[in-house]
């Protein structure tokens, strides 16, 4: 395993690495929470099935998901550098960052489903990316794509039921 890559002929340190992948993951949840206010009375206010979780679980369970995701990233980073499969791992944090103002900030849940579809592809690609690479990685994300597998059906039932 690299310690640290090499970079325009420099290493980098691999703890300045997971502090990168760490502030990337903190991107994410700071894009989807700004500028969005009133997420819990909005969500409080939807009709919802009966499984809907109260709003205050989201917090921590979002918390512990992106810990996982920026070590999940730093580990695959740490053995290839940059590559491919840290790619798909960036284009599933975009749609992960831009799933919050859609569907609380626009108000768009269907609009919102068709993203956060996308994210769970995303999601299970970038886990059969990351599992040649590291195993530990790629199961990191399998409580995200959990998670995002059941976020997915309570948009479709929300925005089926508003």
């Amino acid at each position: 395993m690299t310690s640290h890559v090499m970079r325009s002929g420099r290493h980098v340190s691999p703890w300045l690495a997971l502090a990168g992948f760490g502030a990337a993951a903190a991107a994410a949840a700071l894009i989807g929470g700004l500028g969005v206010s009133g997420t819990a009375s909005e969500y409080q206010s939807l009709e919802q099935p009966p499984w809907a979780p109260p709003s205050w679980l989201f917090g921590p369970v979002w918390t512990v998901l992106y810990a996982m995701i920026a070590v999940s990233g730093w580990l695959v980073w740490r053995r290839t550098g940059w590559s491919a499969a840290l790619n798909w791992y960036a284009a599933q944090l975009v749609l992960n960052a831009i799933w919050t103002p859609i569907f609380f900030g626009a108000g768009r849940y269907g609009l919102a489903l068709i993203d956060i579809v996308v994210l769970w592809v995303l999601i299970g690609v970038t886990i059969v990316k990351f599992r040649p690479v590291s195993k530990l990685a790629a199961g990191l994300l399998v409580p995200y794509l959990l998670w995002v597998t059941y976020a997915t059906a309570l948009n479709a039932a929300i925005w089926s039921a508003n």
